[in-house]
């Protein structure tokens, strides 16, 4: 599935009507329908638990052609049995040409339409509300009379369904201008926007589904729409990944590649137990942790499936005194390393990093206090690019470094400053956090759906990162690693949480939900 900037969709919707030569009205007409659809299966959820009687809808319109979409959902729920109310957001004579059909239609077939005058509207008479006011070609805080009318709605209390997108919402950032529709659902016509699995749109956007409106699946790609929501279905039709791959009989632990996962201090020891055992619970043959010589004794027999490496370090049990060149002997015969979990910060640990980054051959994960050391490197542009795979995954605030930004600026369009870092670098970008993105060097990016709430605690980003890693050294590329990655950690929280609950998540859960 696509996820599309507004002016995306404008091209998708031109070359559907003029290249195709499916008309405006028939896309409004499958649109309208869609709508009405969507707010019966709702209207029907609210009555089977009691907390509205059988009234009817108002549906807010609009003078644009997302009116239009609310007019036909006018027709077909009166048609499926919802009495509804339709009121102008503006007098007639300002409607679009497609939404002035619609308008006349409705018309003919009674339905009640009246103009909205701020105060008037006795929304306790409704069971719910359909938001066709504006649509993705709008920006900005919403003008008089729309301001007032979201006011009144969102305080109305009721259920509200927008159409396509909720009025007041930036379609391709999420970004929530004053006032804004805060949705129950959210119906998005042919393909879902950006701004609806960014917050804090997604929030303001409640459920957000696509609904198919005649527009070709595959028309958002060739006309270069490279953005895609991550499903199990783009993992295995698009990525060619199985998720879920058995073994061959005639396999043995080398034919499942060798991790080795940089990590851990004695005040942070847990990130490179939470990594490794990741990486051996997500199928990798053989893992090796590499750690100060010091912490050694203190992990033996805590993975017991893994081997342990102490790397000289002066008996203070941190990387200080661990030189690169060390480091870098070990990845002979390593199918992937991961740098970063628990590694700490010390004197020029940037130029550190930069001797492993241009000396190592094998793909490459960087994660945490590594993500740091690269954010202060002030001559990374002139680094050596690599030829292997490489994959960085921060959180919001490590982006924000990375960028030279603030982290509220990042969180504003994390896909859009996921790819530029992404193509600019040459990387593969997994920027964490709700609806994670996967950015790729070649411009494509994915949105995460799988994943919770209580993901929101500390490890689990290691986790991810010896997730990943395992599935580096076991062949994949790393886009395919990185997506397929991202999906299982989101989808072992959920199980997890389907156990326990949102608040009580720990990430060594998270291990054991890979394993199911």
């Amino acid at each position: 599935m696509y996820l599309t900037t507004s002016e995306e969709m404008r091209n998708i919707d031109h070359h559907t009507t003029e290249k195709i030569g499916l008309s405006v009205l028939v896309l409004m007409e499958n649109a309208g329908r869609a709508l009405a659809e969507e707010t019966l299966n709702l209207a029907h959820s609210l009555q089977s638990c009691d907390c509205h009687p059988h009234r009817k809808w108002l549906i807010l319109v609009g003078k644009g052609n997302n009116g239009g979409d609310g007019l036909v959902a006018a027709r077909h729920l009166q048609e499926l049995g919802i009495a509804v109310d339709v009121m102008l957001a503006e007098q007639p004579e300002a409607l679009s040409n497609d939404a002035k059909i619609q308008w006349n239609i409705a018309k003919q077939l009674d339905l009640t339409i009246t103009p909205f005058v701020e105060g008037n509207t006795a929304w306790h008479q409704y069971d719910g509300i359909i938001d066709a006011l504006l649509g993705t070609g709008t920006s900005g805080s919403p003008r008089s009379p729309y301001d007032v009318i979201i006011h009144e709605a969102n305080n109305s209390g009721l259920p509200i369904v927008a159409a396509d997108i909720p009025s007041g919402l930036d379609a391709d950032t999420g970004a929530v201008y004053e006032p804004c529709i805060r949705a129950q659902v959210t119906v998005a016509f042919g393909f879902l926007k950006r701004g609806l699995l960014q917050y804090p749109g997604a929030e303001y956007a409640g459920k957000s589904l696509a609904r198919a409106i005649g527009i070709p699946a595959e028309l958002p790609g060739s006309l270069g729409v490279q953005t895609r929501v991550l499903t199990e279905k783009v993992l295995t039709s698009y990525l060619h990944v199985s998720p879920f791959a058995t073994r061959q009989a005639d396999t043995h632990k080398g034919t499942y590649g060798h991790v080795l996962i940089a990590a851990g201090t004695q005040k942070m020891s847990g990130a490179g137990i939470l990594a490794t055992r990741a990486a051996l619970r997500t199928g990798c043959g053989l893992a090796t942790w590499a750690m100060p010589s010091s912490l050694v004794r203190h992990m033996l027999g805590r993975l017991p499936e893994a081997m342990l490496v102490g790397m000289p370090d002066a008996g203070d049990g941190d990387w200080t005194h661990v030189s690169a060149e060390s480091l870098f002997a070990l990845t002979a015969g390593k199918d992937a390393l991961a740098i970063g979990p628990g590694l700490g910060r010390y004197t020029d640990d940037s130029q550190w990093l930069r001797s492993i980054w241009e000396s190592t051959t094998c793909p490459l994960l960087v994660d945490a206090d590594a993500l740091n050391m690269l954010a202060e490197a002030e001559d990374f542009s002139t680094w050596a690019k690599r030829k292997a795979s490489t994959v960085l995954t921060p959180h919001p605030g490590e982006m924000a470094r990375l960028c030279g930004l603030t982290t509220a600026e990042v969180q504003q369009d994390r896909i859009g400053i996921a790819q530029s870092y992404a193509t600019r670098y040459g990387v593969t970008l997994v920027l964490k956090g709700a609806y994670t993105v996967i950015a790729t060097p070649e411009g494509e990016s994915y949105v995460n759906v799988t994943g919770n709430p209580g993901m929101a605690t500390g490890g689990t980003g290691d986790v991810l990162s010896g997730i990943i890693t395992s599935l580096l050294a076991q062949g994949l590329s790393a886009t395919q690693a990185a997506c397929t990655g991202v999906w299982l950690h989101g989808r072992a929280g959920d199980s997890a949480a389907a156990k326990r609950s949102t608040g009580k998540l720990l990430a060594s859960d998270l291990v054991e939900e890979l394993g199911q």
